[in-house]
């Protein structure tokens, strides 16, 4: 019991002292693994594990949406755009329970979570150049 008081303690800590960054990261690392945990469980047949990260992967992408600031431009429109596109397939795959939908979107979220490392290198290099 007192392990897992402070495994939790550790990761609220975690979570509440890391930047935006680091969190936007986190988030997108774990749509990354949550996709293909339930991708996974649809091939395995394993309904209620599909659904549980099929959602949790939704939810990761909710609050993305829901956090993205439209007026920041163009980009953060087409962001927006690409969220809830992503969102609409995992309703679809989980609903069809198809494998290939969650094929289709997998390497889309990978590029996603790439993208936004990148940029955050790009930035943390530029902070250094300052």
């Amino acid at each position: 019991m007192y392990g897992n008081n402070g495994l939790n303690a550790y990761k609220n800590n975690s979570v509440n002292h890391v930047s935006k960054q680091q969190l936007l990261l986190m988030l997108l690392d774990g749509s990354v693994r949550f996709v293909k945990i339930s991708r996974q469980a649809m091939e395995d047949k394993d309904i209620k594990k599909c659904h549980e990260n099929i959602v949790k992967t939704q939810n990761i992408f909710t609050e993305l949406m829901i956090t993205l600031d439209q007026k920041a431009g163009e980009w953060a429109v087409q962001m927006y755009r690409l969220y809830d596109f992503i969102k609409e397939k995992l309703v679809e795959a989980n609903i069809k329970k198809d494998i290939k939908i969650l094929d289709e979107i997998i390497p889309l979220i990978e590029e996603i979570r790439d993208i936004w490392n990148e940029a955050d290198k790009v930035s943390k290099g530029q902070m250094k150049n300052a």
